[in-house]
């Protein structure tokens, strides 16, 4: 018989969210508005000491509405990190504008500043000035952000920093999310929490942040009939998901301390493994550590390769996943221009995620470390 499968990252709730979502049923708050839609802001807006917060259907949502507030249009260029999810770039997309992919840099993974300074002396030689930055904190791991930010200040091109994967990550102890025109933040399923889907839109600038509701909820002109004058977006949570959010965040400091702790064990315990190497921790941050990520050096391993170590443990009904392919490297994005590559490149070559997920148990988790090392040395 198949054993229980294990996830990458699954949700893990606390048990507030149920009182929550029962006060919302009981209330009949059943909408994209309600006291737990402006609660949930509220506490992320404490949580994350920024002073505005929008919640919204998915991070891409609220990557698209900051490029729309920024004024990104059909024939600009969005400088972004090309190793990410395909929801960082696709809104870029969405405008009509061109991303221009910068590559990862050895010590965190994340957008290399040497190229991203490189890239916009080169856009603008060619008559490109960027439009906006978009940078990544991947895998909850803090990005340069001292040397992004102030690259992007002295070319006064507006940063939109995107820490899906980040929620609960510092950098020089401040909150990842705060360090730039936009914070971006995820809510999906996979999350370190969920509201069952679901992002938020982050910034300290009001009028932007109203600008973001506004065009969240079709931009609804005030009045009694729908009156539009502006393209909008079908874009805010419900109450019931922010319910859900709620009582997840409370409980974020917990999370964050046992995803650490499940990737301090499998280090601990793999550190044996030469061909086994992890994510370098950014000397200036703490990594959430939303997923524990290994590359393997198949040359130190007789041939063994992350490819081989997913099927062996997929085989065992144990998920993982390899590392993000490179969007530059993708077919729909094959004619854009990209700065570097080969980091990137060779990390999606030699990389996988291991199931991280805060429910974890610790039986599991001593069963992947064993088939891991049964797998790459033959030694149970």
């Amino acid at each position: 018989m198949k054993r229980e499968r294990i996830y990458l990252s699954p949700p893990h709730m606390s048990g507030e969210e149920f009182k929550n979502v029962k006060e919302t049923f009981d209330s009949n708050w059943i909408a994209p508005v309600g006291p737990q839609i402006d609660g949930f802001e509220k506490d992320l807006q404490d949580y994350l000491n920024i002073n505005n917060c929008v919640v919204l259907t998915s991070g891409t949502a609220a990557i698209h509405l900051a490029l729309i507030i920024l004024g990104v249009e059909r024939g600009d260029e969005v400088i972004c990190s090309s190793f990410t999810f395909a929801g960082t770039c696709n809104p870029i997309v969405y405008q009509g504008a061109t991303p221009v992919f910068i590559d990862s840099e050895k010590d965190t993974w994340n957008m290399d500043p040497d190229l991203l300074e490189a890239s916009i002396q080169d856009r603008i030689k060619k008559g490109k000035r960027p439009k906006a930055i978009i940078y990544v904190h991947l895998y909850g791991m803090p990005a340069q952000v001292d040397r992004i930010v102030e690259i992007a200040a002295r070319y006064t091109i507006p940063l939109i920093e995107d820490a899906a994967e980040a929620l609960g990550s510092t950098y020089k102890g401040k909150k990842l999310g705060a360090f730039g025109a936009f914070g971006i933040l995820s809510f999906n399923g996979n999350k370190i929490i969920t509201s069952s889907g679901g992002g938020a839109l982050l910034t300290h600038d009001k009028k932007w942040a109203d600008k973001a509701r506004f065009l969240a909820t079709q931009a609804r002109a005030p009045f009694p009939h729908y009156e539009h004058n502006e393209i909008g977006y079908n874009y805010r949570l419900s109450n019931v998901s922010a319910a859900i959010g709620r009582g997840q965040l409370s409980v974020i400091d917990k999370r964050v301390e046992q995803r650490r702790m499940i990737f301090k064990k499998y280090a601990e315990e793999l550190k044996d493994i030469a061909a086994i190497s992890f994510q370098p921790e950014n000397k200036e941050g703490i990594s959430n550590r939303w997923l524990t990520t290994i590359v393997i050096d198949p040359m130190l391993c007789k041939g063994i390769t992350n490819e081989s170590i997913r099927i062996a443990l997929e085989q065992e009904n144990i998920e993982s996943r390899p590392l993000w392919k490179p969007m530059h490297k993708q077919p729909v994005f094959a004619s854009v221009p990209c700065y570097g590559g080969a980091v990137s490149e060779a990390l999606f070559n030699s990389g996988l995620c291991l199931p991280s997920g805060s429910s974890l148990s610790n039986s599991d988790q001593e069963l992947i470390i064993s088939l891991i090392h049964k797998i790459v040395t033959g030694i149970t």
